[in-house]
């Protein structure tokens, strides 16, 4: 595998037309603000006199509705939700598409499902940043980056995958080392850890823990305290160091009791049920029924967030968090 940089990346290729980015939302602002402090020409698509149009204006940057963007560009990034992608593509972007222009997402479910489908003489781009907007545009002005994924999954131009490795230096992707996939690789396997590990895995193994303590007779504060409080403790370490931080700074009783009950919780059924997730995934019936519960008006999805939502760990977190001053707004400041 190799890690492209900034030495691997021409921006002179971002710099030859505007840009468009479609949507001001947590990528979008990053994106815009980062191609703009770059040196490209940005335009922002958003619905005039909304709230993204006056946070855009705020921040300096030029605005325009959605389909006058798209018009000014060679290259338009939509970066709104996915299930708004396929109208907006159809009324706002493709009217005025000309031979040559770059159409480019930041996750490929809608080019992968074939729901925005650019005519062949457009390129279709992928440039996927590995963390959240706010943090994207924190490390870039911090002179670093976040690693992104890059794809080239339509080349009409010819230079489809040096204008995505151009876009990704912009945000400052390959700053922090850009790594070349395919939207089929980054659109699956992004589903598949956000339902399977980091979304719907952790929810629900966080959720079983607390009710079986629960259940046995603890208290619902310890029970949140263990289960999902120090969670974080866990998270940060692995995410700075994986397994071998982890284990150099626990308890040898925690790591023994890691060794021998991990596995007596996710086993062989677990790890078929994630292949389950992975093959609806694969086959595209993950995306029909989601793309079909939009259509109904997500009846579904609300029913099984406030579920969610009205959980007994969240009125305990509510409570407990509310004792913790280092999470109250302004403590941070206050601290300094």
């Amino acid at each position: 595998m190799r890690t492209y940089t900034d030495d691997d990346a021409d921006f002179a290729l971002l710099t030859e037309a505007p840009v468009a980015v479609i949507g001001y939302g947590s990528q979008g602002r990053a994106h815009a603000l980062n191609l703009k402090d770059s040196g490209a020409d940005v335009v922002v698509g958003a619905r005039e006199g909304g709230k993204s149009w006056t946070r855009a204006k705020e921040d300096g940057l030029a605005v325009a509705t959605p389909a006058e963007a798209a018009a000014r560009a060679k290259l338009i990034a939509l970066l709104t939700p996915d299930m708004t992608h396929e109208a907006l593509f159809r009324e706002a972007v493709q009217p005025g598409l000309e031979p040559g222009d770059a159409v480019l997402f930041a996750h490929g479910f809608s080019a992968h499902y074939g729901r925005v489908k650019p005519s062949e003489d457009v390129d279709v781009l992928l440039v996927a940043p590995k963390g959240p907007g706010d943090l994207v545009r924190r490390e870039y002005q911090r002179g670093r980056g976040v690693p992104c994924l890059f794809a080239a999954a339509q080349d009409a131009s010819g230079k489809a995958r040096q204008r995505a490795l151009a876009y990704a230096r912009g945000i400052g992707g390959t700053a922090a080392g850009a790594i070349e996939t395919t939207v089929k690789e980054e659109t699956e396997t992004d589903l598949f850890g956000e339902q399977a590990v980091l979304c719907g895995g952790a929810t629900e193994l966080v959720l079983a823990g607390y009710e079986t303590l629960v259940e046995a007779g603890y208290q619902p504060e310890i029970a949140y305290y263990e289960c999902l409080h120090e969670l974080k403790l866990i998270v940060d370490l692995l995410y700075e160091g994986g397994l071998a931080k982890m284990h150099e700074f626990i308890s040898e009783t925690a790591i023994f009791g890691d060794l021998t009950s991990g596995p007596r919780v996710i086993n062989d059924e677990t790890r078929q049920r994630m292949r389950e997730v992975l093959k609806d995934i694969q086959s595209g019936a993950f995306a029909r029924e989601w793309i079909l519960e939009n259509q109904a008006g997500q009846p579904r999805y609300r029913r099984l967030l406030d579920a969610d939502l009205e959980h007994p760990i969240e009125q305990v977190g509510r409570d407990l968090r509310g004792r913790m001053a280092w999470m109250q707004p302004g403590a941070n400041n206050a601290a300094e």
